[in-house]
């Protein structure tokens, strides 16, 4: 597994943070976050490219690509106060399906074992299989919960006549014993999938779905409140699992099964820093970013962001940790 560089494109790392090889661990030994691209799109059933994500999620920033990045709202600059470095693409092979699952799940184990937050830029949401099990892996299985962002359940069973693919992470995960379907948590669901079968063996495994229509009634932050109680009862961690057509289409333009009436691109922003301000998150990935569907970037720079809001959340929620403080985002930008 020695640093593969981008599968797609030039060898690039997140906004020029430092380097790593998995096959070498002293290179992200003392690391607090490692970021992983995972360039498949095997797993998708309508519209591909999400193969090109992680190098569009990498480099789509109007500011130098220097290893920082001050965030207004928090007082953190995540890519200097955490030790922030990048393995790179995992080698996956378009086409064999579970070959890269295996190998994607390899890679985020190694992450998790050396005490870091794997980061996996993707890709199709197939990969959330590999990315939410490598972890539970290392932490237990059935004590990981999972926030999943999407517009999509991704709880179909058999698609395509195979049972791996970017609408199935979640059952398999659940199946699989690595994730409780009483601890998964999804948010901003809506549209015409999957159906009254696949909601019935949802609901038997007593997961909790937010449809938009429960979200613009009850709002978004009550939602995510009910959530959080139940994200951290009994669990040693969350793994966020953000697919950027949790947004409407006109905020990600740039994906596979764009579905209209979603989150705001500041409802999602806001959204992820609360998470990693609030919650122990132990693993994250963004996916669904298919650039050759976007139009002037729009879609890479949202998750470009959603990753920079969840890093610099981190680091806030750390450094509160460490000094005894509460940082309110809302206060005033000038007061000191």
């Amino acid at each position: 597994m020695a640093r593969y560089g981008a599968q797609f494109g030039p060898d690039i790392t997140f906004l020029g943070v430092p380097a790593c090889d998995l096959d070498d661990e002293t290179t992200y030994a003392d690391a607090d976050v490692v970021v992983v691209g995972a360039p498949f799109d095997g797993g998708t059933s309508h519209r591909p490219g999400t193969r090109f994500g992680p190098q569009a999620i990498r480099m789509t920033d109007y500011l130098p690509h220097d290893g920082s990045r001050p965030s207004l709202a928090l007082r953190t600059d995540a890519l200097q106060d955490l030790r922030v470095v990048d393995a790179g693409d995992v080698e996956l092979p378009p086409g064999d399906i579970e070959t890269t699952l295996g190998r994607l799940e390899a890679a985020v184990e190694k992450v998790a074992r050396a005490g870091a937050i794997p980061v996996v830029l993707g890709g199709d949401h197939s990969i959330a299989y590999p990315d939410a099990k490598g972890v539970a892996n290392v932490l237990g299985h059935g004590r990981v919960s999972m926030i999943h962002f999407d517009a999509h359940a991704d709880t179909g069973d058999i698609e395509f006549g195979s049972l791996w693919g970017h609408g199935q992470p979640m059952r398999r995960l659940i199946e699989s014993g690595a994730l409780r379907g009483d601890r998964f948590l999804q948010v901003g669901l809506r549209g015409y999938w999957p159906g009254p079968g696949t909601l019935d063996w949802m609901a038997a495994e007593n997961m909790r779905s937010y449809e938009m229509t429960e979200i613009v009634h009850r709002g978004l932050t009550e939602c995510l409140t009910e959530a959080f109680g139940i994200a951290t009862d009994e669990c040693e961690g969350v793994f966020l699992s953000v697919d950027i057509d949790v947004c409407d289409p006109g905020h990600a333009p740039g994906t596979g099964t764009p579905e209209p009436g979603g989150l705001s691109a500041r409802e999602l922003l806001d959204s992820v820093r609360r998470i990693c301000l609030e919650l122990p998150v132990v693993g994250i990935d963004v996916v669904e970013v298919s650039p050759p569907y976007d139009h002037a970037d729009i879609t890479a720079a949202l998750a470009n962001r959603v990753v920079l809001e969840a890093l610099s959340a981190i680091a806030r929620r750390r450094r509160d940790e460490r000094d005894g403080t509460t940082w309110d985002p809302a206060r005033p930008l000038l007061d000191r």
